[in-house]
């Protein structure tokens, strides 16, 4: 039988001191799961994922580079880790799929047009709706750098969400829609709000997030 219960850590654009250190796995003790919104160095996120020795999918963000160079060798993306870029997993149960990322406003690699998004969003198309056909269901969470358009974004040309991620959560409804990319500096900023059928949660610095499915 599938697991219909997850305890999952959310990360995205801030380093955490408190998961950055010897007691992460007395502070969290019962994570299943690691989703990583981009822009996190991959070595913070290799420290995390040998700790608390939990599956990690990831997607990148706007400030990843090529290739990041370490004491332990260079690599374009974290060891341990799966891209959930242009991917849509059945992991365990729950359905997942992700789209790297930002608006393009420089040169940077993991940038890209409206259009571009559009391409990279209609290809998951096909798999969405195999999820439909064999589970009942198109989708549980989609992991972006970006957010949508109009739904926690920004005006300033970085930080415009897109228009094909509005139109995937509209379409295709997934339970929860995680992001990064606009960053969140106080506790009490709200960091999480409703799109029709989907809760949004912005995953600046981390977050705990408690999911329950029926299988």
């Amino acid at each position: 039988m599938e697991k219909n219960e997850f305890t999952i850590l959310i990360l995205s654009d801030m380093v955490a001191d408190k998961l950055y250190g010897p007691y992460i796995r007395e502070i969290f003790p019962d994570v299943d799961l690691i989703l990583s919104c981009g822009d996190l160095p991959y070595y913070y996120l290799e420290f995390i994922l040998d700790m608390l020795r939990a599956p990690m999918f990831f997607v990148h963000g706007n400030h990843d580079p090529a290739i990041e160079i370490g004491v332990n060798g260079n690599r374009s993306q974290p060891g341990g880790a799966r891209n959930l870029d242009n991917e849509v997993i059945n992991h365990r149960g729950l359905l997942l799929a992700g789209l790297e990322g930002s608006i393009r406003y420089s040169k940077a690699i993991y940038q890209h047009t409206q259009f571009q998004m559009w391409l990279k969003a209609l290809r998951l198309i096909p798999k969405l709706l195999a999820n439909r056909i064999r589970y009942g269901r198109y989708l549980d969470i989609l992991v972006s750098h970006s957010p949508a358009w109009g739904v926690g974004d920004k005006d300033d040309p970085a930080h415009q969400g897109f228009h094909a991620i509005r139109w995937i959560l509209k379409v295709f409804k997934p339970k929860y829609h995680l992001h990064g990319h606009v960053h969140l500096y106080s506790l009490n900023e709200k960091f999480t709000s409703m799109f029709e059928e989907t809760m949004i949660i912005n995953a600046s610095r981390y977050r705990i997030l408690k999911v329950s499915l029926d299988q």
